[in-house]
């Protein structure tokens, strides 16, 4: 981690979280959790309920105190210091519109406990309604909105001060999954507009690897694992890493000996020792294979290298985009695969009760220590 404390610059991380550490009553929330996030970036805190993501949150806005550790925000301590003195805002997943108050009001109303001047006001909050594409609506109050305009305006209100930081809690829950789909891509573009640091608390993983540039995945109290969605996708540090980023085959095992870069992990659940080459670095012994369902062939008839497993045809899930097959081996274990139509016409067709062969590479399967 980059020292703390030194003076602010472009390659200083916008913040800092230094060992800090909040209890409730005697429930830990937060532990020992250190982390650095960089300037303009759009980072997500992602996790189950109950994982500490939301209360971490807080600390940054400063509406939480932590029992230990500190939090720098531009290279400035910001222990003891409250939200209002923090250059941070807040947009809560109700949004938090004042009922009564216009659109228009309601955006301006940061800026008038400021006691701006009228004139700096008026032209910042229509720079603000513009750029949400909002300014036809503000004369309306919050419950003549839909969800997604509510939204904007929550976002106007939000960056309207102009803060370095925004910090997001689920802003998206709220919307249908059309309109969250549509969301998603006018926040990621939004930070690419305005050029501020997002900090984004979601338990929707799609979501998260869909909109962030990094994550970071909090599993009781603690950040288990930092990196870009890509990282925590194809190379998740944990077997709970790779069961929560997206579907996953894991197999428990033993990781043996092997030839060259080849190694072998005997798995009774696949009936057979899997072959693996990236065992580099984990030692001999309990282990979990991890296979992505894109990554598992599916053939009428056993093809030859790599790994190939029979297999029964369980269920098929038709979703548009692609097939999600499910398949039992003949130990019992699942197994999921996803092809694609073009896939799904070469083989004929599947239906439940057929007999197939699994099969994938050697360098797909991913080895975790257990």
């Amino acid at each position: 981690m980059a020292p703390l404390g030194r003076p602010a610059g472009p390659e200083q991380p916008i913040i800092s979280i230094d060992g800090v550490s909040k209890n409730f009553g005697a429930q830990p929330a937060v532990v020992d959790v250190s982390l650095d996030i960089a300037r303009s970036d759009f980072f997500c805190l992602v996790g189950a309920s109950g994982s500490g993501k939301t209360t971490l949150l807080r600390l940054l806005a400063g509406f939480e105190t932590p029992e230990c550790g500190r939090i720098l925000l531009d290279g400035e301590d910001m222990t003891g210091r409250p939200p209002y003195e923090r250059p941070v805002n807040m947009m809560f997943q109700s949004y938090a519109l004042f009922p009564h108050l216009t659109v228009q009001n309601n955006v301006a109303f940061g800026l008038q406990e400021e006691r701006l001047p009228k004139a700096e006001i008026g032209a910042r909050v229509a720079a603000a309604l513009e750029l949400f594409d909002i300014s036809g609506l503000a004369a309306r109050k919050p419950h003549q909105l839909s969800g997604g305009q509510r939204q904007r305006v929550a976002l106007a209100r939000a960056l309207v001060k102009r803060p370095k930081i925004l910090l997001l809690d689920e802003p998206l829950a709220a919307l249908d999954k059309k309109l969250r789909e549509h969301a998603q891509v006018e926040l990621a573009a939004l930070r690419e507009r305005v050029g501020i640091t997002f900090v984004m608390v979601t338990h929707d993983q799609e979501e998260a690897m869909s909109i962030a540039s990094h994550i970071a995945l909090m599993r009781d109290g603690r950040v288990i694992q930092v990196g870009t969605p890509r990282d925590l996708y194809e190379r998740p540090a944990s077997r709970y890493a790779a069961d929560f980023f997206g579907a996953a085959n894991l197999f428990d095992g033993t990781l043996a000996g092997g030839s060259g870069a080849v190694s072998h992990v005997d798995c009774p659940e696949a009936g057979c020792a899997l072959r693996v080459t990236n065992a580099e670095g984990v030692s001999p012994g309990p282990v979990t294979v991890m296979v992505r369902p894109e990554q598992v062939g599916v053939h009428k008839t056993a093809p030859t290298g790599g790994n190939v497993l029979p297999a029964g045809v369980t269920n098929i899930v038709f979703l548009g985009s692609a097939h999600v097959c499910h398949f039992t081996l003949d130990s019992g274990k699942p197994v999921q695969a996803r092809l694609s139509p073009t896939d799904m016409a070469q083989l004929g067709g599947l239906g439940s009760g057929d007999r197939v062969h699994l099969s994938w590479d050697p360098a797909a399967g991913r080895v975790l220590a257990s």
